[in-house]
């Protein structure tokens, strides 16, 4: 379920206190954070060396799989300093939990579409063809994205992805969604543009 629930303000989360956890008297705190339109998108590639990049402030979705001959990955990035008027990750916070909602617009040529999320680094000011094979910081298990998801949330567990960003003191948690390497169909269109329904993620941490 959506956690921020009836807040509609694009970009803007407050800081939320939760109580002690798991009895060892440390306070935890929770915040959330949208992705960062502006420095969202795609990147279509057909071989042998034809790249299409798409920014989602101006098409307000990205997409990633496989459409005909070309193969799209989709990237968002999600502030953890504020800048976006979200919540601030400390560089010294010990991460107890990360997820990310992200909003299914459709889901075309397979019923279910094996996915990967990597950890990565991209130019906020602009996507550019590197960034489609760049090599992953980190890597989450394959995961399903389905045509039962279209109109739907789905959350996707990224605790891990982000520790390793924590560790390397990166100020950015950026992802890359693409069709497992072993699948020949399928893709997935994700909003990033209407209000309530853009990318959000929540971290915990104390």
């Amino acid at each position: 379920m959506r956690k921020i629930g009836i807040l509609g303000l694009v970009g803007v989360f407050a800081l939320v206190l939760v109580g002690c956890g798991g009895g060892d008297g440390h306070r935890t705190v929770v915040i959330q954070s949208v992705s960062d339109q502006p420095a969202d998108g795609d990147i279509g590639f057909t071989a042998p060396a034809t790249f299409f990049i798409s920014q989602a402030n101006a098409t307000g979705n990205v997409q990633y799989g496989i459409s005909g001959a070309t193969e799209f990955r989709a990237f968002l990035d999600f502030p953890l300093d504020g800048s976006n008027g979200g919540g601030v990750v400390p560089l010294s916070a010990v991460i107890v939990s990360a997820d990310i909602e992200v909003f299914v617009d459709n889901v075309s040529f397979s019923s279910s579409v094996p996915t990967f999320l990597d950890l990565v680094q991209f130019p906020i000011t602009g996507l550019t063809s590197a960034d489609f094979d760049s090599v992953p910081l980190a890597t989450r298990s394959l995961f399903d994205i389905r045509t039962l998801d279209i109109n739907n949330f789905v959350r996707i567990d990224v605790t891990s992805l982000m520790v390793e960003a924590q560790r390397l003191g990166l100020r950015d948690l950026q992802l890359r969604f693409l069709l497992d390497l072993a699948a020949t169909s399928g893709l997935v269109q994700l909003n990033d543009g209407a209000v309530g329904r853009a990318p959000i993620l929540t971290v915990e941490f104390r």
